[in-house]
Parts: C-alpha cells; sequence; structure tokens
C-alpha cells in the first residue's frame, strides 16, 4: 500500500527541505510525500488520494488566504482518522491551545526538529501496517 504525508506550507523552501531530510524513505518508497501551496490546495490534494492512504498532514498554521488553523476544522469532518500536526514560527501558549481546540493532534516549532517528526512518521507507519 502507498501511504502519503501531506504538507501544506506557502514557503517555496519547505519541499525542498522535507525531500533532503527524507530522501532515503522516499527513495526506498516507504511513504510518499504531497505538497500543497495553499490550504484550498491541500484540501484538494487530500480529496485525490484514496483513504485509507493518507496518514499525516504537517501544516504550517500562517498561510495567505484560509490559515492552517481555518483548515483544521475542515480536514477533521473530512478525514477524521488522519492525524494533523501543526507548524509554527510561533510556538506560543495561545497559538497551541487554538490548535489543540481545532483538532490538531500536535504542534511543531520553526526550525522543524526532523528527529521529532520521523518519530511521528513512523509511528504513522506503524498503524497503517
Amino acid at each position: 500500500m502507498n501511504v502519503y504525508i501531506l504538507v501544506v506550507d506557502d514557503e517555496p523552501d519547505v519541499e525542498p527541505l522535507f525531500r533532503q531530510h527524507f530522501r532515503r524513505d522516499l527513495r526506498a518508497g516507504r511513504f510518499q510525500m504531497e505538497f500543497a501551496p495553499s490550504a484550498a490546495d491541500a484540501l484538494r490534494r487530500a480529496a485525490e488520494v484514496r483513504d485509507p492512504s493518507l496518514i499525516l498532514i504537517l501544516s504550517d498554521i500562517n498561510m495567505p488566504g484560509m490559515s492552517g488553523l481555518d483548515l483544521l476544522p475542515k480536514v477533521r469532518a473530512d478525514y477524521p482518522h488522519v492525524p494533523v500536526i501543526m507548524i509554527t514560527a510561533y510556538g506560543d501558549a495561545e497559538t497551541r491551545r487554538k490548535a489543540i481546540e481545532r483538532g490538531a493532534h500536535g504542534l511543531l516549532t520553526k526550525p522543524i526538529d526532523f528527529a521529532l517528526l520521523r518519530q511521528e512518521i513512523d509511528t504513522r507507519l506503524e498503524q497503517a501496517a
């Protein structure tokens, strides 16, 4: 089964950064990463991925148009079994509270701790197997 991780971020350097950090996993076919530059695009891409192969969504909070916090309830309604981890440069208590209240599984602050993210991805892969 192909499993997907959807990364949502409007910053153009995010995709090469993630592809670099997970290059061995991607080459080995452990999972695939899809990238969306906006929340609206993320909703379209998530709809294209067949369930249950979407195992994790990683979303920036601050994006033009629909924010990651606005995206959360829509994703939770359509994909309640898919955990969403928010990514933000502002890891303050209020942002964390809002993200958790709206259904986020967790919150990562930038710069991203890729070792911690790898553990989360490994957990999702084990659950999908």
